[in-house]
């Protein structure tokens, strides 16, 4: 039986749409204002909310707002409702993330259409998700093992031969194995490190995301701190250029610094050598990192995937390629937007769409986030 969280201020309304929803064998949960309405939504996880725009206690478009940053809550299907076309068009509804929108008054026919076809939409939504996780771990399966024997055997093999030559190696060759081991080793790390957290990123029930809005000088320490992660590194000899506005980004500020890391490090990888890599912070939130190299094409791109790495036969450069993913779904738990332009063997942009906070339920005790 599938739950529709029913969300009006009116009584009547509830009565009328509630009872027709009801008699059709849905399990329905009502609130009467967007502040309920969120609470309810948090606690049952319905399969579908219905909601008024215009109410006391937080409207239909601020409850909206906090149910796409939820990460629990954000594939879930929305309909808007509203008697009042004029102050919330069902464009500017669908822009700010609704799945649907009725304007009122409307027939129970109407009604139940939109919700028979929505949640059709959303069983068709996790059948995808589901086939997706099915291949991700199919992949594992062939593609990690390889992975974590390649920098294994690099550390066994070179330590050995450290061993048994450290008396008549010289100092010069004895440093450079060592820089070699610890290349092996840092590979490992990060592959083990990136992996578990795609994993956790996929499990739906992984935790919360404590996002604030970050202060100028926190925005300019995560991105900056991304960027030297990278340059600590052994070979990072890329230039880097920062390019930096004030914007107040609404994100967890460690979220943000390995989205800085890992876009960066991928750029590095796949860059020309002599060129140069830009770290961009624009004005209306657009975090880009651009370099010259390699490039995708337009296919490769909608085919970014966890255990995927483009043309591997002719790259030098190893791993499972979990840069990208991990960047894309870091910037969906922090409702930013990820985009990819890119032209081959010539640049690639990548784009992170951030928010400020600017809309928001209250309550009592303050802003529900």
């Amino acid at each position: 039986m599938h739950t529709i969280l029913l969300i009006d201020d009116d009584v009547q309304t509830r009565k009328v749409f509630g009872l027709a929803l009801r008699q059709h064998g849905y399990h329905v949960i009502e609130a009467d204002s967007g502040l309920g309405g969120l609470e309810a939504a948090k606690k049952y996880l319905p399969d579908l909310i219905l909601t008024d725009v215009n109410m006391p206690g937080g409207d239909g478009r601020a409850l909206l707002y906090h149910i796409r940053q939820n990460p629990e809550l954000s594939a879930k299907q929305v309909v808007m409702m509203t008697g009042r076309p004029d102050l919330v068009a069902p464009r500017t509804g669908m822009e700010d993330g609704a799945d649907d929108f009725l304007v009122k008054p409307f027939s129970m026919e109407a009604l139940l259409a939109c919700v028979e076809a929505r949640l059709r939409r959303a069983e068709i939504h996790w059948r995808v998700e589901d086939r997706n996780l099915d291949k991700l771990r199919s992949s594992l399966l062939s593609t990690l093992p390889q992975e974590l024997f390649t920098p294994l055997a690099g550390i066994m093999g070179l330590s050995e031969y450290l061993h048994s030559s450290a008396t008549i190696i010289s100092l010069d060759e004895m440093q450079t194995l060592h820089n070699d081991i610890y290349c092996s080793g840092l590979r490992l790390y990060r592959t083990l490190t990136n992996y578990f957290r795609i994993l956790g990123l996929e499990n739906e029930t992984s935790r919360l995301v404590d996002r604030t809005l970050l202060p100028l000088a926190g925005v300019r320490i995560a991105i900056q701190d991304g960027v030297n992660a990278v340059l600590t590194r052994p070979g990072a000899t890329r230039q880097i250029t920062l390019e930096l506005s004030d914007f107040h980004v609404y994100a967890h500020d460690d979220d943000l610094r390995t989205i800085v890391e890992e876009l960066v490090d991928n750029a590095r990888k796949f860059s020309g050598i002599g060129t140069e890599i830009k770290v961009c912070l624009e004005k209306d939130g657009t975090l880009k990192v651009i370099n010259q190299g390699k490039g995708m094409s337009a296919e490769q791109i909608q085919q970014i995937g966890a255990f995927q790495q483009f043309d591997r036969n002719k790259q030098a450069q190893q791993g499972l390629g979990l840069g990208l993913i991990l960047v894309q779904k870091l910037a969906e738990r922090n409702g930013a937007k990820f985009m990819i332009e890119s032209q081959p063997e010539q640049e690639t942009t990548v784009k992170i769409a951030f928010k400020e906070n600017t809309k928001g339920l209250k309550a009592a005790s303050g802003d529900l986030v």
